[in-house]
């Protein structure tokens, strides 16, 4: 008596059962997921703490089941939720940091160079200058190559430039050099000719020429927060210069 008919009937209903069971097991981890996001957006202004709780819990869950995209997404809200309403940047910035690990390992690199700009932008203002210039770098070489994104290359190269300028003249000077080697188009931009007048004020210890520039350039560029900032401590030290030479 053949029995082997039998065998692979049995077998096929046998992974048929596992599929349906993998896909009901799988189907129950989604709306569990979709409950604690419902339930963290619900409580984001109520409760702050308890939306990442359960943001958390959800992002355990994606991971667990190989989504990591909708886990970075997740990610950004939490820190979101600490940039805006427990303002906690450290960790704002370990869960964009997380997010941009997860959209790196999914090759969303647009998605996760969004990430780590907000992480450059919270560096820097932490004085954290290195972290800050090697992800504008890194980003702004990512953008010169592609069709896309080259128009906004300048911007990231001005910000590491600027950086290197918190932190040393000579090191931005070499910098802005380099950039305009590895990005011919930044030479033309208004942000390079803004460095390299900075420059030059800088050597002369002009404090007038360099707020006169400042102010030429903020005339067609509007300077936001985080660009004021940068520029302020790069010229009090022109002025702590100054007064060290009296």
């Amino acid at each position: 008596m053949d029995n082997s008919g039998k065998e692979k009937e049995a077998t096929a209903l046998m992974a048929e059962r596992t599929a349906a069971h993998l896909h009901l097991q799988m189907q129950s981890k989604h709306d569990a997921a979709t409950n604690l996001i419902d339930a963290g957006n619900a409580f984001k202004k109520a409760d702050p703490q308890e939306a990442i709780n359960c943001l958390n819990r959800a992002i355990e869950i994606y991971t667990d089941m190989g989504r990591f995209t909708i886990a970075a997404k997740h990610h950004i809200t939490i820190a979101e939720i600490y940039e805006t309403e427990l303002v906690d940047i450290d960790k704002a910035v370990a869960h964009y940091e997380q997010a941009a690990d997860y959209y790196k390992g999914e090759e969303s690199t647009s998605s996760a160079n969004k990430c780590l700009l907000k992480v450059a932008t919270y560096a820097a203002q932490l004085e954290q200058y290195p972290k800050a210039i090697e992800i504008y770098e890194q980003v702004g070489t990512y953008a010169m190559d592609s069709t896309l994104l080259k128009y906004s290359a300048k911007d990231h190269f001005f910000k590491a430039a600027l950086c290197h300028f918190c932190v040393d003249m000579l090191n931005a000077k070499l910098a802005v050099q380099k950039y305009e080697e590895m990005f011919p188009a930044f030479s033309d931009s208004r942000e390079c000719k803004l460095l390299k007048k900075l420059l030059d004020a800088y050597e002369e210890q002009n404090v007038e020429a360099y707020t006169d520039s400042v102010k030429e350039f903020d005339t067609i560029s509007r300077l936001d927060q985080w660009l004021t900032t940068m520029l302020l401590r790069i010229k009090k030290t022109i002025q702590d210069d100054e007064s060290d030479l009296r």
